[in-house]
């Protein structure tokens, strides 16, 4: 605005000065530079008033725009941290995880390691029918029955008629005298390879392959006829395989084993099957030491209630005596009484001193408690208890 009004007072004084003389100019031009340089001063304050207003309308502005910048920023600071701290938990949980995964590699590693050398082993045969005879021990002491006690018996020899001899792995003994003869086998060696087969066709051939040995073993069992050797026995032997899949698969690819088992009288049994069978065989052995004791304890009963019969007639003989004894007391006391010391009174009415008189004889009274029990007492033989005229007299001799 100022400087519109000293533009237009310019333009009018130029255009007067253009008008008038010399003189008249220089003084419009002396007038003209003061005004301008009043208006620039003026111009200039009112530039920097408002520049200044305007920077602090600026600064309050950029303070509340901080503000909200601050308070929109700061629920997304804190999610940083935390997502930041969870950063930091993850990983140590991932080192974590990372060990435990080693470790489980390792562990495998040593698993696939010890079933190598279990494989191997097994695929000897004086270990593995170690193998089979230690799972044989280890299921009959499961199922309750001691070697020390009788219940079973390892490698029982004995001899057929011809002089051969068989040596079963266990013989074990039944409540009625009998005997059950079990003998281990460990048919494996087809059963390991079908498990390393590649292939369905290689697989199917060495489980056939593991179905024929279980047949031959069955057979082999049978011909050895051992129900024939160990008398009395029923007539079968039972076929230990230590391993449960062992006659399942065999089963699965011949169903024809079992009839052919029923008949050479030969019962394959898994560890399981031999369990329960070994545990009823454990129930009856417990069942006849129960009767056994049941009887021994019968015995002693009736050798107790003899002694106590014997007793009772001893403690009525004591009683019975302890009455004849009072009795025969009072008889004393009553004789004495009644013909001794009545005489030796009148010694001391004829005179006669002595240091002492005679006492009165007091007849004893004994009391018995009668037992309770009728077994305990005894009937009073009144016939024993009578005075020498033939009058009964009573327990104090009266």
């Amino acid at each position: 605005m100022v400087v519109l009004v000293a533009a237009a007072a310019f333009a009018a004084g130029w255009r007067l000065a253009r008008s008038q003389d010399r003189g008249l100019k220089d003084a419009f031009a002396a007038l003209s530079s003061e005004v301008l340089r009043n208006n620039s001063e003026t111009f200039l304050q009112l530039a920097r008033t408002s520049l200044d207003q305007a920077r602090q309308g600026a600064s309050a502005d950029l303070d509340a725009r901080q503000k909200d910048i601050a308070a929109l920023v700061e629920p997304m600071k804190l999610t940083l941290e935390k997502l930041d701290a969870q950063l930091r938990t993850s990983d140590t949980d991932h080192a974590k995880l990372r060990g435990q995964l080693q470790a489980v590699n390792e562990t495998q590693a040593l698993l696939r390691q010890q079933t190598q050398a279990l494989v191997g082993a097994l695929r000897s045969p004086n270990q593995r029918g170690r193998w089979g005879e230690i799972q044989l021990r280890n299921i009959l002491e499961r199922a309750g029955l001691s070697e020390f006690c009788g219940d079973f018996t390892e490698k029982a020899a004995v001899q057929d008629e011809s002089g051969r001899r068989s040596i079963p792995d266990v013989t074990v003994r039944l409540p009625n005298g009998s005997c059950i003869v079990i003998d281990s086998k460990v048919p494996i060696d087809a059963y390991l390879n079908s498990i390393e087969a590649t292939d369905d066709g290689t697989r199917d051939a060495r489980l056939r392959d593991h179905a024929r040995q279980v047949r031959e073993h069955i057979r082999g069992l049978a011909s050895k006829a051992y129900w024939a050797k160990f008398t009395p026995t029923p007539e079968l032997v039972v076929m230990f395989l230590p391993g449960e899949p062992l006659f399942s698969t065999a089963l699965q690819q011949d169903p024809a084993l079992f009839d052919l088992a029923a008949d050479q009288r030969v019962i394959p049994a898994s560890p399981l099957t031999l369990l329960a069978l070994l545990r009823t065989v454990a129930s009856a052995w417990q069942q006849q030491r129960l009767t056994q004791r049941a009887e021994e304890v019968r015995a002693l009963g009736t050798e107790l209630y003899e002694r106590l019969a014997v007793m009772a007639e001893n403690i009525q003989s004591v009683g019975l005596n302890l009455r004849q004894a009072g009795a025969a007391y009072d008889r004393f006391i009553g004789s004495i009484e009644s013909r001794v010391l009545v005489t030796a009174r009148k010694f001391k009415d004829l005179g006669v001193s002595a240091a002492k008189d005679l006492p009165d004889l007091e007849p004893v009274r004994i009391e018995l408690r009668e037992p309770r029990a009728v077994e305990l007492r005894a009937p009073i033989q009144e016939s024993l208890i009578e005075d020498v005229n033939g009058s009964e007299l009573t327990v104090d001799g009266r």
